[in-house]
């Protein structure tokens, strides 16, 4: 495979499409309301209405508007259409030849889609991530054949450091550095591994981004890998994702068979491997050195560091981590250069943020947005505020990882630094929407029961601290508390925080922490409840 041949692909796909396209979603959250059955409705009515020739039918990617799917956009026309059962799929098809439709219509000029900036879903719900050759009609892989073509291993990680891309799974580590450290170090073999253990409750940003575009993820890997000199590479994603599994098994295959993984690739002596390794759905798996034990064959857990990965990983070699949205950024970031993404964004926090925006809120679902966003933003005018109109109370970032922003702080600027000062973190995405009607004693059990059932019970302070504070969260709740039991809780936060041994210890008590420093009186409440039933001679 040379440029010439990659190119004449690309024309060829082009050459082959019919002059309406009608993209039909078929990722996980469409497909459970039918989606499939529809994409086949879809493609009988052409048929049955003798349009094959003018009309094509393509089975895509998530379009981000969750929930309002099953959609349906037509191009060129852009039309879109929401909520779309398989029966009206006649509707829909005699509606591109004048007819009248019936079917819910959706605003493609809605600012859910107007306030995005796509760089990483930028191919989702436009080409079928089943097919390589509309990948590469979008351009892929051209930018796989630069690097190797033209840059040096060190000229590439030049590049991912100039432009400021943070690693997304919640750290927000600076890739760049990240790949110069396992470049550096010392080793026979090194490994690239995609993480895409995606566990956090509400999050599904990196599942969607595997079901739309594999493609992306596996050519930024292939550049990670000549950067860093690995010539192998893992995806570890969980069993969960079975459409996600399957979409890149075919993508793996297709490149390999293209020659755009294995040997030589582009007639270059750089040879780069892809296998895929499945989760079993531990949220700890997540955690670097757990998740490098799970590929290895081992019990899921996590190990002390240093060494890091980066030194010391995968079997005792160097091993370079980053999630699917990271992997996914580098791509854009070569073909428009450092500068074009380092101008997305705040000072410290470069690009955009795919997030998972659900809870009370009444467009729920996929977006992507530069970071510096504000909340209020996020929240109001892509997310449209409470469904019934109910003031919105906070939102939840990090998921279970991270806090609870109360609405007075909904100015903040979303991105790592500013949700840190307020008590929260960037996560890999999840950002939960919670109205007046919700208790945030009950939100803070809800995640400390995740936290408590997810510990992997290696280190006292996690496996035995969970289980406490959730079990006073609960007295708490049920009004059975005394002021000394909230004293006992804001202790063992303190205690878990600074002794567990991985990140799922050290930040399980930040959903009770933030809630405490934000809405402490609905404690206090429940407690003077407690005393209260106390003093009429209740239990």
């Amino acid at each position: 495979m040379d440029l010439a041949e990659l190119h004449a692909i690309a024309e060829r796909e082009r050459a082959r499409r019919k002059a309406v396209r009608v993209l039909c979603c078929t990722s996980s959250g469409c497909q459970a309301s039918r989606s499939l059955e529809l994409f086949h409705q879809l493609e009988a009515a052409v048929t049955a209405t003798g349009q094959d020739e003018a009309v094509e039918v393509a089975s895509v990617g998530c379009m981000g508007f969750c929930g309002q799917g099953p959609m349906v956009r037509v191009e060129p026309a852009n039309l879109l259409f929401e909520r779309v059962r398989p029966e009206q799929a006649p509707e829909i098809i005699a509606a591109l030849a004048g007819q009248p439709c019936s079917v819910e219509r959706g605003d493609p000029n809605h600012p859910f889609f107007t306030r995005q900036m796509h760089v990483v879903r930028r191919n989702g719900g436009i080409i079928d991530p089943e097919r390589i050759e509309e990948y590469i009609a979008a351009g892929g892989y051209e930018a796989l054949y630069r690097v190797l073509h033209d840059f040096s291993p060190a000229e590439v990680i030049q590049e991912i450091t100039r432009s400021g891309l943070r690693g997304r799974g919640g750290a927000g580590y600076p890739t760049g550095l990240k790949w110069a450290t396992v470049a550096k170090s010392p080793g026979e073999r090194k490994f690239v591994v995609c993480n895409g253990d995606e566990g956090d409750p509400g999050a599904f940003m990196d599942r969607s981004i595997l079901e739309s575009d594999p493609h992306l993820v596996l050519e930024g890997m292939a550049i990670a890998a000549y950067a860093v000199g690995a010539h192998e590479g893992y995806i570890f994603v969980r069993g969960e994702y079975p459409l996600a599994i399957q979409r890149l098994n075919r993508a793996i295959n297709q490149a390999r068979k293209l020659g755009l993984l294995g040997s030589q690739i582009f007639e270059t002596a750089f040879d780069f491997k892809v296998e895929i390794r499945v989760g079993a759905g531990a949220f700890v798996c997540g955690e670097e050195t757990a998740l490098i034990a799970s590929i290895e064959g081992r019990r899921g857990q996590p190990r002390p560091r240093p060494p890091y990965p980066a030194e010391k990983g995968l079997w005792g070699f160097p091993t370079l981590i980053n999630n699917v949205e990271t992997f996914a950024n580098i791509v854009p970031i070569i073909e428009n250069g450092a500068d074009w993404y380092a101008a997305i964004g705040t000072e410290k926090s470069k690009g955009t943020k795919v997030f998972a925006l659900t809870g009370k809120v009444r467009n729920t679902g996929l977006i992507e947005v530069p970071m510096g966003m504000t909340l209020r933003e996020i929240v109001e005018d892509l997310g449209g505020g409470s469904p019934d109109g109910t003031p919105v109370k906070a939102v939840q970032t990090g998921g279970p990882s991270g806090g609870c922003i109360p609405a007075r702080l909904f100015d903040t600027p979303v991105d790592y630094e500013s949700l840190a000062a307020a008590g929260s973190i960037m996560g890999s995405g999840g950002m939960v929407v919670m109205d007046d009607h919700t208790s945030m004693v009950e939100i803070a059990r809800f995640y400390m029961a995740f936290c408590m059932d997810e510990s992997c019970g290696k280190c006292v302070p996690c496996r035995v601290g969970t289980v406490q504070m959730h079990r006073l969260l609960s007295k708490i709740a049920a009004g059975q508390a005394t002021p000394v039991d909230l004293e006992q809780l804001e202790q063992l936060c303190r205690l878990v925080r600074e002794t567990s041994l991985c990140g799922l210890g050290q930040s399980a008590p930040n959903p009770v922490l933030s809630t405490l420093r934000y809405f402490r009186e609905e404690y206090e409440a429940l407690l003077r409840e407690d005393a209260a039933a106390s003093a009429n001679g209740k239990p």
